[in-house]
């Protein structure tokens, strides 16, 4: 096997689809056909299984996948081990799509300035698909929402967030959920946390809640919000970014439904020269982790 190889092979797995995998390692479909099957003949077993237009792994896929991630790990600590202990090699960040969008993009550009050898990569998705993608090893560390007690897993507080409920700017005062009952909620896919705690707040009033319609981006929910289609939760920091936030009536939630912390969490044991350089940039910016996250390590 080659490295090479496992890395279409993690991609595809990921993916679910050649296509896609070919245009995140930007090379053509057929050459990723062409090592797979090569990899398949190697180990001599099927590592994909195809199910409604989909690719599956198969039950030796998924045990290749976990031996996978833990390869690319060694990989990666053994090139910052002969380096000195310095970051380098592959760093997969995952996190929640509001926090990449109003507090990581002035962390990433310092990180990748000080740290040019390491290849960060950031993915974006609900807290429950990052949690998933930790502790299968695709996530290095993560970004979610909190607080977590979760076997395997050890984090720190990043930031804290006020949560708001957002409806069409005519909108009478929300004081509790059965003043939106039955109406429509525009929100993430299933797995997203904000999303959890909405339907909490609605079963904490006895109210039942509209259909959910799922939208995979906060501007596309602030539109369908100010045309009066329904209502939304955000973090005020995302609201506070968002290009048409003052068409918006803004509803405050009451304890224990208003605030938020999200979370930096990663795999107990794993905290490595990449992780460590994460954590002491973010503590030069004002956020006190780098001694919690040592501990941990």
């Amino acid at each position: 096997m080659e490295f090479s190889q496992l890395r279409i092979f993690q991609a595809v797995a990921e993916e679910g689809s050649i296509t896609r995998a070919a245009e995140r390692l930007h090379r053509v479909p057929s050459n990723l056909s062409t090592r797979l099957k090569q990899l398949e003949a190697q180990l001599g077993v099927e590592l994909f299984l195809r199910e409604r237009q989909r690719l599956q792994l198969s039950p030796a896929g998924k045990v290749l996948l976990d031996y996978t991630a833990r390869l690319f790990a060694l990989h990666d600590e053994a090139h910052a081990a002969v380096q000195g202990g310095q970051p380098a090699g592959e760093f997969v960040l995952g996190t929640m799509y509001s926090t990449a969008a109003i507090h990581l993009p002035a962390l990433l550009a310092r990180y990748h300035r000080a740290y040019p050898a390491v290849n960060l990569q950031v993915q974006s998705g609900p807290s429950g698909e990052l949690l998933e993608g930790l502790l299968n090893g695709r996530l290095d560390a993560a970004l979610v929402d909190g607080p977590l007690e979760l076997a395997g897993l050890d984090g720190v507080p990043l930031c804290d967030e006020t949560l708001v409920l957002i409806s069409e700017a005519d909108h009478p005062p929300v004081r509790t959920a059965r003043d939106v009952e039955g109406r429509a909620v525009f929100t993430f896919r299933q797995g997203c946390s904000y999303r959890m705690r909405l339907e909490s707040w609605f079963a904490h009033y006895h109210a039942a809640m509209g259909r959910a319609m799922e939208i995979e981006s906060y501007q596309g929910m602030l539109a369908c919000v100010i045309a009066g289609s329904g209502v939304a939760l955000m973090a005020q920091s995302m609201l506070d970014s968002l290009p048409g936030r003052e068409s918006v009536a803004v509803h405050a939630l009451a304890e224990p439904f208003a605030q938020a912390t999200t979370w930096l969490m990663w795999r107990k044991g794993m905290v490595g020269a990449n992780l460590n350089a994460w954590i002491e940039l973010q503590q030069s910016s004002g956020v006190q982790l780098a001694q919690q996250a040592r501990a941990y390590g």
